[in-house]
């Protein structure tokens, strides 16, 4: 069995597991406020099978401002959340999601890759492991999505789940 991430909407937990099923590494997450779905444009969180389609932010600073997948050359800042109170920050690392289940999250309305949903950095005063607040992504600590993303090579397996 490959390496796999496990995320649980239910728990709000992203749990990383070895090759023998073992977990290696559980962290608190926040997913879609709007909840699960696979729609383009729902702002839910899409179930089912997927893979890490692409690494963006390797050796970034934590903090680092990312938009439209690029580093914007500034760290956030309570200063800037200030500024923009509503905004959803994408920060320090992306890894980037691609469904493997055609009709359900790849291909057509639903493909989770042009739905741009990530597994990303947010603001340390975001709450996490609690209720989702997203608008779809997988948020996540700074300090752990570095860690996951330094762990994990592209294509790595991830299952998204209700339960």
């Amino acid at each position: 069995m490959p390496e796999l991430i496990d995320i649980s909407i239910k728990n709000q937990v992203l749990e990383y597991r070895g090759k023998s099923g073992e977990v290696l590494a559980c962290y608190p997450i926040s997913s879609g406020l709007n909840g699960v779905g696979e729609q383009e444009g729902s702002y839910q969180t899409p179930r089912g099978l997927h893979k890490i389609r692409a690494k963006i932010g390797a050796g970034l600073p934590e903090n680092a401002i990312l938009v439209a997948r690029r580093f914007t050359g500034e760290l956030y800042t309570p200063e800037l959340h200030k500024l923009y109170p509503g905004k959803d920050w994408i920060l320090t690392r992306i890894l980037w999601l691609s469904g493997c289940e055609i009709g359900k999250n790849r291909l057509g309305s639903c493909d989770t890759m042009r739905r741009y949903i990530y597994l990303h950095g947010t603001p340390d005063s975001t709450p996490l492991g609690g209720e989702p607040a997203s608008k779809g992504c997988i948020r996540m600590r700074n300090r752990d999505i570095i860690e996951l993303f330094d762990a994990v090579p592209v294509y790595t397996p991830v299952v998204i789940r209700e339960d």
